[in-house]
């Protein structure tokens, strides 16, 4: 551990949400700080116990290291502004050198992030073995000044996972605190859950349509994407589950379960497509900083909506609840 002399604080549990960041339609795609402000005002004052930003959601690799730092300080901003300035902020990172990402894991902490959420680097993924990369998360987790959140997306690292044997080696690091599983494994939770506590070691799904099942093997929460749309469903879900309302979850899940599909096929820019279109937000705004495409195909479009839309209902009578 070295230097680490700060105590290391467990991830919160609950529901963190991946921020979507907003571009403007000018040629350099500059982020709509505007935009970005106001959506950050929906996500805090919903009652989520988390923002993670530059996450995939938030276009993590195509974001400077001063946007990272500027989209830090607005958040925090806002949430000071709404009365809500304890709430946890996490920076994604996704450097392709140890160097690099420790350098990031710095700046978020001058920045006033509390966590950073690291992926696997993956450029040279065909020499990142398995010991290579248990030993780029603790080398990272040794100098970092804030606490590390495993990121495993074996779909964006070219298929390098972290498994259960090397998830079980890094919880031993004190400065690793936890885990999002975008690759859905079920089974890695419940084997985390199994042998740590959460408040040294959590797992938490990478998607909200099996938020339910991650939760009753022991998962602590969930970083998901539909939380930029549907929040307060979301929380009524974790909610419910904690309180011993197991049917009514369930029936919360399935059907968020089934409108999470629109999100998942429509991809990131039909995500920000369809946020935009029921938010009110402006559509020159929703595009995902080149080359990746425009959601511009107009059956498309209708189907996300249709798929997407289905909870809109629920999502505002929760709203009016919590009131």
């Amino acid at each position: 551990m070295g230097s680490l002399q700060q105590v290391v604080k467990p991830f919160p549990p609950g529901i963190h949400v991946p921020c979507l960041t907003w571009f403007s339609s000018n040629d350099a795609q500059d982020i709509d700080w505007d935009l970005q402000e106001q959506h950050l005002r929906f996500l805090i004052t919903s009652g989520l116990h988390g923002v993670v930003l530059a996450g995939t959601n938030g276009e993590a690799v195509t974001l400077t290291k001063e946007e990272k730092i500027k989209l830090i300080t607005l958040t925090k901003r806002v949430a000071a502004e709404v009365g809500q300035p304890d709430i946890t902020i996490t920076l994604g990172s996704n450097g392709q050198c140890t160097r690099d990402v420790i350098a990031e894991t710095k700046m978020a902490q001058e920045a006033g992030a509390d966590y950073v959420l690291v992926l696997v680097p993956s450029y040279f993924h065909f020499a990142m073995s398995k010991d290579a990369i248990v030993a780029f998360f603790e080398e990272t987790a040794d100098s970092s000044p804030l606490p590390i959140l495993i990121y495993n997306y074996p779909g964006v690292v070219a298929g390098l996972d972290v498994d259960s044997e090397m998830l079980d080696r890094l919880a031993k690091h004190k400065n690793i605190v936890g885990v999002k599983l975008t690759c859905g494994g079920i089974a890695k939770v419940s084997r985390i859950a199994a042998t740590y506590s959460p408040e040294d070691f959590s797992a938490l799904a990478g998607q909200s349509d099996w938020l339910l099942p991650a939760l009753s093997v022991g998962g602590t929460g969930t970083i998901t994407g539909i939380a930029n749309l549907y929040p307060r469903t979301c929380i009524q879900i974790y909610d419910l589950f904690k309180a011993g309302k197991v049917k009514e979850a369930t029936t919360l899940q399935l059907d968020l379960s089934k409108m999470e599909w629109g999100f998942a096929k429509g991809g990131i820019n039909g995500t920000k497509w369809v946020v935009a279109k029921l938010r009110g937000y402006p559509q020159e705004s929703c595009h995902c900083r080149r080359p990746y495409p425009k959601f511009d195909n107009a059956a498309q479009q209708e189907w996300i909506v249709g798929v997407a839309g289905a909870l809109e209902a629920t999502e505002k009578s929760i709203a009016k609840l919590s009131v």
